[in-house]
C-alpha cells in the first residue's frame, strides 16, 4: 500500500501572525474522524515560526514529543530546569509522561521551520524526561540516518522513544537512491521535507507526504530531498 499525500491535501493553519503550520493528522482547530492518527503517530506538524515569537509555556500529559530542526534556532525551555538552542538537522525529545512545562521559542530574526512530531506511549505516567541530539550533515547526506528508535530496540538508536517506532532523516544529492526495506507487519510515514523524489515511481514534491506499509521503498532523489 502506498498513498501519496500532496501538501495541497494537508491541513494549512495560519490564524496566528506569528505561525504558519502544516497538521498532517487533527490538530488544535483541525478535526477529521478520519485523520486521527497513523498507527502510534499521533501529530507531525510542520511549524514556520516568525523571528521574536513561538510556543509560551504550557504543558504536555502523556505523550514523547520530537522536534527536528530544518532551519533557524529553535530555544528550549522546561520545567525539568532545561534550556537548549537547536539548530538544521538537531532533534529534541521530550517525554511528556505525568507532565511538563516547556516553552519553544525563536528568538532571533530568521524564520525557523521545524517538525513537530508526537508519538504515543507504550505506557502512562512516566517519568517526565527531555533531551537533545546534535547530528552532522554527513552523516545524513545520501544515507538514512537513524535518528530515534524504541527503548527496547535491537537497533538502537541515539534517541530513545518510550513505544515501538523508528525515526529516520537522510538528505540527498542529485540522482542519489536509497533503499528502505519494509519489514512485515510495519508501517511508514513518510514527510518530503525539502526538494522533490520518486518513491517507487511515485513523485513526491517539498511539503508532501506518503503512507507506506506492505512493500519496500526506493527512493530517488530528483531536485535534491530532504525525506
Amino acid at each position: 500500500m502506498l498513498l501519496h499525500i500532496s501538501a495541497e491535501k494537508i491541513f494549512r493553519a495560519r490564524a496566528m501572525h506569528w505561525l504558519d503550520s502544516r497538521h498532517h493528522f487533527s490538530f488544535a482547530d483541525y478535526y477529521d474522524p478520519g485523520n486521527m492518527n497513523f498507527g502510534v503517530l499521533r501529530v507531525l506538524n510542520d511549524d514556520l515560526i516568525a523571528g521574536h515569537s513561538g510556543f509560551d509555556t504550557h504543558q504536555h500529559w502523556d505523550m514523547e514529543i520530537l522536534s527536528y530542526m530544518v532551519c533557524g534556532e529553535l530555544t528550549h525551555r522546561d520545567s525539568l530546569g532545561n534550556e537548549r538552542t537547536i539548530r538544521r538537522g538537531d532533534v529534541q525529545y521530550m517525554s511528556a509522561g505525568r507532565g511538563i512545562l516547556h516553552s519553544e521559542l525563536n528568538l532571533a530574526d530568521e524564520t525557523v521551520r521545524f517538525l513537530q512530531i508526537w508519538v504515543l506511549p507504550a505506557a502512562r505516567n512516566l517519568e517526565p524526561a527531555y533531551g537533545e541530539q546534535m547530528f552532522t550533515p554527513e552523516q545524513r547526506e545520501n544515507r538514512l540516518l537513524h535518528i530515534a528508535s524504541g527503548v527496547g530496540s535491537t537497533k538502537p538508536a541515539p534517541v530513545r522513544l518510550n513505544q515501538d517506532v523508528n525515526m529516520y532523516a537522510a538528505e540527498l544529492d542529485n540522482g542519489a537512491k536509497l533503499a528502505f526495506p519494509l519489514a512485515e507487519g510495519r508501517q511508514c510515514y513518510i514527510v518530503q521535507i525539502e526538494g522533490s523524489s520518486l518513491i517507487n515511481g511515485i513523485s513526491l514534491a517539498e511539503c508532501d507526504a506518503m503512507k507506506a506499509a506492505g512493500e519496500d521503498l526506493s527512493v530517488l532523489s530528483i531536485l535534491g530531498s530532504t525525506p
